[in-house]
């Protein structure tokens, strides 16, 4: 498992470095709608549809959709609001799993909430591309996202004792969140003390980043939460070793459409 893990992610890396910080305009696009379709297609099989005909008809939808977006780019900020209110339904759907579980059980909900992750993910990218500073704005969200990850896993390991989400994801705890906030919190502070934020300029990029993280942690919980009602351990084998596409990106659908909007409501690209 390990070998075919670090393959995978040598062939993998270069091609993903390449396609976000190379490419710009309709190949940026196209390049991260293609994963995102990807995604679509793992996607109908966490919402039931396991016949192939069913899941590429869903994935192909997800693709007509990005179009349709991408030809229409004043449904941006929509798409924005949609994504950013489902991640807060979303928190409470996991801290109330399995409960909660009757609200979105049904085939369309769950072919519905998958549009409500993927799309806003997204047009938050395509978005970034075309900001100031694009190429950080996208290594920013990632490096939160991975700093979180990295930090939970570690105090996780060293301290962790109370469960997070245990219906969920039992693995989680809340030390292991707490350790990967502050390892993003430590990292947005050292940016902000060299770019010369200071006062309440470092502080909301302190809370921005806070919300950032723990919107991704909700991502990741939010498809162990529909895998664990499947009965699937992983999205699909696209990857070898990992998974998934969405086992690569859960984190990452959560992310990115809040950080979006908070750089917008900051007033960082033109609405």
């Amino acid at each position: 498992m390990l070998k075919q893990r670090v393959i995978t992610a040598l062939v993998l890396l270069p091609i993903a470095l390449a396609g976000f910080f190379w490419l710009n305009g309709g190949a940026f696009a196209l390049f991260i709608g293609a994963v995102v379709t990807l995604g679509g297609w793992e996607w109908a099989r966490l919402a039931g549809f396991s016949a192939q005909p069913l899941r590429i008809a869903y994935g192909l939808l997800v693709a007509a959709l990005l179009y349709g977006l991408y030809l229409v780019p004043a449904l941006a900020p929509l798409v924005l609001v949609l994504g950013v209110l489902w991640w807060g339904a979303a928190t409470v759907l996991v801290l109330g799993y399995p409960d909660t579980a009757r609200y979105w059980t049904g085939s369309l909900a769950k072919l519905l909430i998958g549009l409500l992750i993927l799309l806003p993910a997204w047009q938050g990218l395509v978005l970034f591309k075309q900001w100031p500073l694009a190429n950080w704005l996208i290594l920013a969200v990632m490096v939160l996202v991975w700093a979180a990850d990295i930090g939970a896993y570690f105090s996780g390991k060293a301290f962790g004792k109370r469960k997070l989400a245990p219906a969920v994801s039992p693995g989680k705890s809340w030390e292991g969140l707490v350790g990967g906030l502050l390892a993003s919190l430590a990292i947005t502070a050292g940016v902000g003390l060299y770019r010369g934020w200071i006062g309440a300029e470092l502080l909301l990029a302190l809370a921005g980043a806070a919300l950032v993280v723990l919107i991704s942690v909700v991502g990741d919980l939010t498809e162990s939460m529909f895998k664990r009602q499947s009965g699937i351990k992983d999205s699909s084998n696209l990857l070898p070793g990992h998974g998934g596409v969405l086992d690569r990106i859960d984190s990452l659908t959560a992310a990115i459409p809040l950080f979006a909007a908070l750089l917008w409501a900051a007033g960082w690209g033109a609405p």
